[in-house]
């Protein structure tokens, strides 16, 4: 089993918190564990947030909670870490928060360190986030048309995929975290994401986060989506989002039997 999502965000870049996160997927049985970051903690990528936090006050008072640090310090963790003997397979990225008109910044980050895996995930249509539980409905979901937030969900994952600076896709549907549903059907997107997917070798999670950390009723990745991205050969990255040592591995039991 393999667990291809797991944050350090909740703790420091040391080789003991890092272990914690081994020690839990031993006890799990996994395979392989991905490590990683959200771009958000450092200092290197954070021009990327100053248009979010000039769009609405709680976003910038939310960003600026953050105590920022060199991503220097992240490499050193991981060159660490690949000198230990490990029962476990361990890789290293990051989860980049991904804006179209961010990419060619981003392009110049990434090649800056040789990353074991990169995830490409959206968090914001266009400068508002739409996943924080205490203001996104306020500043996004009760103010724009549904329609409209998931068509440009999507279009933005379909350049984030063609920029083929990513390994993989961060919880593709999680725009269904407050359980607001489009009225159009959403399968023809599905396809074309499918396709791009195949073609640009880029796998696609399917993330319990949105089960234990959102409530919501599916454990990962929609069952319409999930099997169009089987029917299509995608490559599916069964991944926790564990923020915490104790969510590794959290129900990668049952999806890994889907």
């Amino acid at each position: 089993m393999v667990d291809g999502h797991i944050h350090l965000e909740n703790g420091p870049l040391s080789v003991d918190y890092c272990m914690e996160f081994v020690r839990e997927a031993i006890k799990k049985d996994l395979k392989t564990i991905q490590i990683l970051d959200h771009t958000h903690r450092f200092i290197e990528f954070s021009p990327m947030y100053e248009s979010l936090k000039e769009k609405d006050i709680r976003q910038r008072e939310w960003f600026e909670k953050k105590h920022l640090e060199p991503i220097a310090n992240y490499h050193r963790l991981i060159e660490q870490m690949k000198q230990l003997d490990l029962p476990v397979e361990v890789k290293f990225g990051l989860e980049v928060c991904y804006s179209s008109k961010d990419k060619e910044f981003i392009k110049s980050r990434l090649n800056q360190y040789p990353y074991d895996f990169v995830v490409g995930s959206i968090h914001s249509i266009d400068g508002l986030l739409y996943d924080m539980k205490d203001f996104s409905k306020e500043i996004l979901w009760n103010r724009f048309d549904v329609d409209q937030i998931y068509k440009r969900y999507y279009e933005i994952m379909e350049d984030m995929i063609k920029s083929d600076l990513f390994t993989q896709i961060g919880h593709p549907d999680q725009l269904k975290l407050f359980h607001y549903e489009p009225s159009y059907d959403l399968v023809p997107t599905y396809e074309r994401i499918a396709c791009l997917a195949k073609e640009h070798h880029v796998a696609m999670e399917h993330n319990t986060g949105i089960h234990y950390r959102y409530q919501h009723e599916d454990i990962g990745t929609n069952p319409v989506f999930l099997n169009v991205l089987k029917a299509y050969g995608v490559s599916i990255m069964t991944a926790s989002d564990a923020h915490y040592p104790e969510h590794v591995g959290m129900l990668i039991d049952q999806i890994s039997e889907e």
